[in-house]
């Protein structure tokens, strides 16, 4: 099969339209187009069901975009591996991880990961859904459990502990809980629990629902709950390592959390030796250190 005619199929497949995939390869609809009909000539199959609504790929077509997939996951470690230099770290590095360790722990600190490599080109991708990292969706990801891929190398980078937090002035002026039963009286922020989350936060969040709370504010993501708790709209579920930046909140019920959350740092076994990979792995590994040794200070851990 024509190598040229396959990466035109692809990106046709990935886009679900032949105008956007022109856009991405900068070619014409019409040349786009007379090159999928050519390469369906060849394999004397359809690819694509034609749809008002764009294009939709058939059981031939879908066998076909699997392989292309592949084959571009592939191209694209081998040119990352390529591209990496002995002694410099330079290029893109797609990490992701969820909404909140992305927005309140992650995100603040790059600025010394881009002091000490200024010619670096981070690309966050925050968002709770998994992505895949063997067929290289992302490069590197952090997530609140063990991935389950194959082909990864993993690391475990720490523990976190979920929380229910409020403000002090929330609570002189609602009153604090002395169990569970108490946020009947009480707003109660928190992720929904259809949310993708860790499980230690939907049962905490199960158990005080089942309380009956007075009031409830839930948001899809931990940044939400925390701008919530900070402008002391009620008692939120938060992970720990808020409390860093925010050493004025206050833990309510601490025996209320038995569960901690293991914390990996995961990415393909070929990227083993990719210096964008490495360096943005010890970059963590040290974050982390000064992290631990900040929260002892706080008498946190």
């Amino acid at each position: 099969m024509d190598w040229d005619k396959l990466r035109i199929f692809h990106a046709v497949a990935d886009a679900g339209s032949l105008t956007h995939a022109g856009d991405k390869l900068n070619l014409s609809q019409s040349a786009v187009s007379r090159q999928i009909r050519a390469l369906e000539e060849s394999l004397n199959a359809t690819l694509f069901h034609r749809h008002a609504r764009g294009l939709i790929l058939t059981e031939q077509g879908e066998l076909l975009f699997d392989a292309t997939q592949s084959m571009s996951a592939r191209l694209e470690a081998a040119s990352a591996r390529i591209r990496d230099s002995e002694e410099e770290v330079f290029g893109e590095l797609r990490v992701t991880t969820t909404v909140g360790f992305g927005t309140l722990w992650l995100a603040p600190r790059l600025t010394k990961l881009y002091e000490q490599y200024p010619n670096l080109k981070i690309d966050l991708m925050l968002e709770e859904r998994v992505l895949d990292l063997p067929m290289r969706e992302a490069d590197v990801a952090i997530r609140m459990k063990e991935p389950s891929q194959a082909d990864l190398v993993r690391k475990r980078l720490m523990t976190v502990r979920m929380g229910l937090y409020a403000t002090p002035a929330y609570l002189e002026k609602h009153g604090t809980l002395e169990t569970a039963a108490d946020i009947s009286q009480h707003r109660l922020i928190c992720q929904n629990q259809r949310s993708a989350q860790v499980g230690s936060a939907a049962v905490l969040g199960k158990k005080l629902m089942a309380q009956d709370p007075g009031s409830l504010l839930t948001v899809n993501n931990y940044f939400g709950v925390l701008q919530g708790v900070i402008h002391n709209l009620g008692i939120g579920i938060l992970p720990d390592y808020v409390t860093e930046e925010f050493p004025q909140l206050v833990e309510l019920l601490p025996e209320e959390v038995l569960n901690e959350v293991p914390v990996y740092l995961a990415y393909p076994e070929e990227l083993r030796h990719s210096q964008r990979v490495g360096a943005f792995r010890d970059f963590v590994q040290s974050e982390i250190m000064a992290h631990r040794k900040h929260m002892k200070e706080l008498g946190k851990l």
